[in-house]
């Protein structure tokens, strides 16, 4: 951390990459977990440019990008709370030159940025339609898991807005919703290129797909190994020791 920065009530600080970065947590609003850590190192971005993250919670998914490019990072969150959390971890880290936390509704970020307006944009949006059912949660976390504020269109929608041209859009979401974000995303001339399925163990089903879409691409995409999480022993497999520590051989 570079910078001393003030914790309200219940707050924490946790540390990312080997404690290269810390971010502010709590246990009263939905923290990051393993999917946003995926997506950030899925994700192919620009070397420079504008890159947006959607829906970024408490800013996770700017920070870890910031570790593998130069570009300028914006991160937009409705909720004032984690909005302000995600900023104040980006002052804290001395990273307030390469990385801006909006707060708004990206269904209309449009209008103040103007179409096309960046080279690549992440999104680990809510997973959960809204099926009329009690959320048995609290408001920060509903917000995160279900379609409250946005659904599954409003995010690709906006996405194709705000992407330019040959940019690329990168999404994790759950498996059983594939068929619909495949659909959704075509409908919007964001064209699928990647895919990846997340295991949690060798002959388990998936549940995470990581998705890479390019804004009016030509049909013609490519599924990568799956990616599995835990070995025989309940221990991390290899490739997420390298995603979460780095090598072996520069791990401490």
């Amino acid at each position: 951390m570079k910078n001393e920065v003030e914790l309200h009530d219940q707050e924490r600080v946790d540390y990312l990459l080997t404690h290269e970065l810390g971010i502010i947590q709590s246990e009263e609003v939905f923290s990051f977990s393993m999917d946003a850590v995926l997506l950030a190192r899925f994700a192919q971005v620009p070397k420079h440019g504008k890159i947006l993250d959607l829906c970024t919670g408490n800013g996770v998914i700017p920070l870890l990008l910031s570790t593998s490019t130069k570009a300028k990072i914006e991160g937009i969150e409705i909720q004032p709370r984690l909005a302000d959390m995600a900023r104040r971890s980006v002052e804290m880290n001395g990273l307030g030159d390469q990385i801006n936390i909006r707060e708004g509704d990206l269904r209309e970020l449009v209008q103040e940025t103007g179409h096309g307006a960046y080279d690549a944009i992440t999104v680990n949006p809510p997973y959960m339609p809204l099926t009329g059912g009690d959320l048995k949660v609290n408001t920060h976390q509903a917000i995160a898991r279900h379609e409250l504020h946005c659904t599954l269109e409003d995010v690709i929608s906006a996405s194709m807005r705000l992407v330019r041209p040959g940019g690329k859009v990168t999404m994790v979401h759950k498996p059983q919703r594939l068929g619909e974000i495949l659909t959704v995303f075509r409908q919007y001339r964001l064209e699928p290129k990647r895919l990846r399925f997340v295991h949690p163990r060798a002959g388990a089903e998936a549940n995470m797909v990581l998705i890479e879409a390019l804004r009016d691409g030509k049909p013609d995409v490519r599924v990568m190994p799956p990616l599995i999480v835990y070995d025989e022993l309940g221990k991390y497999c290899p490739e997420i020791m390298n995603i979460y520590y780095g090598p072996k051989e520069g791990r401490t």
